[in-house]
């Protein structure tokens, strides 16, 4: 790093792993947190377009109240549950969201724990 002259742009989701001299030689470090329930909330309504067909059943606020990730997890539930949905020839329901929470936990190495999935926890144990 010491040789480049130009700009370097880093991110990482560990940086706790990062060397105490490899970030002495970083002049900014910018960190970005995990939303909060208000935000994770309003992240999940908004990924929802108005025009796709949507159960009834869908909680948002306990999806946002227990999944404590990022906006791009997020989004990436809302896809793979409206591709569960649409290959079932249903309505984006709370079941999809689920199966598709699992399957993202399942992505980026989180545990499922009942703690998290609460009622819905038998539901991923199928």
């Amino acid at each position: 790093m010491e040789e480049n002259e130009g700009i370097v742009i880093m991110a990482s989701n560990l940086s706790q792993n990062i060397d105490d001299a490899f970030m002495r030689r970083m002049h900014f470090n910018v960190e970005f947190p995990f939303p909060e329930e208000e935000y994770r909330y309003k992240i999940w309504r908004s990924l929802i377009p108005k025009e796709a067909p949507i159960a009834e059943d869908i909680e948002f606020e306990f999806l946002a109240k227990r999944f404590k990730v990022a906006g791009g997890n997020i989004k990436n539930i809302v896809v793979n549950a409206a591709f569960l949905a649409a290959e079932a020839s249903e309505a984006i329901g709370m079941e999809h969201m689920i199966k598709a929470a699992k399957r993202e936990f399942q992505k980026i190495g989180k545990v499922c724990s009942q703690s998290e999935f609460g009622k819905y926890y038998e539901m991923i144990c199928k």
